[in-house]
């Protein structure tokens, strides 16, 4: 399955970033404008895709100036409260976008950028290196997951409506 990530931000939008669909050409609105942005700064994924768009922006936020590029060290839950607070932007997952509910003036500014596809993947333990995984109930987790139904299961979850995931197993071929 997969999923996005969004940039959200400011209703206000001091960088003028809404509606843009390239989040690079977005970023670099915000470090000019040098409007809040926070961080998680956790070396999570989200962490890390974020790191790589302003690095694709040609922009070092440590270097870029003190102030408006603000790092939390923490999960998302807390850094999307931290930029709710700050009326700043910030890069989630669309998943937890959708489950928060601390919004306050906050929404999506930039969607739908090729660069925001998010990944997710299951593969089963090696049991000879790890012998006390229950492999058996692994296989049956991931032959669900990607069985017709396990797919159903995830293209109709919803979060105040939305689809937060994205099937993507593809049927066994004979």
């Amino acid at each position: 399955m997969h999923n996005d990530f969004v940039l959200v931000g400011p209703a206000s939008d001091p960088a003028h970033a809404d509606g843009d669909k390239d989040i690079v050409d977005a970023l670099r609105k915000i470090a000019s404008a040098k409007a809040p942005f926070v961080a998680r700064g956790d070396d999570s994924g989200t962490s890390k895709a974020e790191i790589r768009l302003w690095k694709e922006a040609g922009i070092d936020t440590k270097a870029a100036g003190v102030g408006w590029y603000r790092d939390t060290g923490s999960g998302m839950g807390p850094t999307l409260n931290t930029a709710a607070a700050m009326d700043g932007y910030i890069l989630s997952d669309r998943g937890t976008w959708l489950s928060f509910k601390n919004k306050q003036n906050l929404k999506i500014v930039v969607e739908g950028d090729r660069r925001l596809f998010n990944q997710y993947g299951v593969m089963l333990v090696n049991p000879a290196k790890h012998p006390y995984v229950k492999q058996d109930l692994g296989r049956r987790f991931i032959d669900w997951l990607t069985s017709p139904e396990g797919q159903r299961t995830i293209a109709d979850y919803r979060i105040n409506g939305e689809p937060p995931f994205f099937p993507d197993a593809k049927a066994a071929q004979p």
